[in-house]
């Protein structure tokens, strides 16, 4: 069974935020895949399960606010008695342009607070990550506001390729594996003028940055 957790923060306010790019795409995988989510409180997520790639699957969207995502994280592990190496985790990363995505097998946090309660709480980094990119803080402003910030007119496309992105990089990881998925995913994109998709050559080491 694969454990497929978005991060965000909970509730109206932050919906649409570059911080909630996680739970958009748990939103797109549920829309995809006909998979009704629902609060259980005794993970202190909203979850549903069903079939992702033709695998079993639940989606996870932690409501304990994005600091304390492992608290949610840890208990669906345990009830469900699976190991972290179970987990696929879709979070935004700021080190990414808008409408990137990086899979990844394993490492650290990166700086984003979620992650870093994940792995503390899982005493491990080694599960797979899928990272959606939200663009660079611009100068002048507060991390926290930026990440609580909406994308601009002129990013929604890339907002939405990363998203679409990621879901695809999910069933891959659960199809063929996190190091096929990083083969095929651990390229840049860029939106050109006619709304196309255009790869980019990229420098990397072992598919990572």
């Amino acid at each position: 069974m694969h454990i497929i957790v978005g991060l965000g923060n909970p509730g109206q306010a932050y919906k649409g935020t570059r911080h909630n790019v996680g739970f958009e795409c748990i939103d797109k995988l549920s829309y995809d895949y006909q998979i009704k989510t629902k609060l259980q409180r005794r993970f202190r997520a909203e979850t549903g399960e069903g079939q992702v790639a033709g695998a079993r699957a639940l989606l996870v969207q932690p409501q304990t606010y994005m600091n304390l995502s492992g608290e949610a994280v840890l208990s669906v592990l345990q009830f469900y008695k699976l190991p972290p190496s179970a987990l696929i985790v879709v979070y935004d990363d700021i080190s990414l342009p808008v409408g990137d995505i990086r899979v990844r097998e394993k490492g650290g946090a990166g700086g984003q607070k979620g992650m870093a309660n994940i792995i503390a709480r899982l005493g491990t980094e080694e599960f797979p990550r899928v990272r959606i990119g939200i663009g660079a803080k611009p100068a002048g402003w507060d991390l926290a506001d930026y990440v609580l910030s909406r994308f601009k007119r002129e990013e929604f496309d890339g907002f939405i390729q990363g998203v679409t992105l990621a879901g695809e990089a999910v069933e891959w990881v659960i199809k063929e594996g996190t190091e096929s998925a990083m083969n095929r995913f651990n390229k840049r994109l860029a939106i050109v003028g006619d709304g196309v998709p255009k790869v980019l050559t990229c420098r990397r080491k072992n598919n990572e940055e």
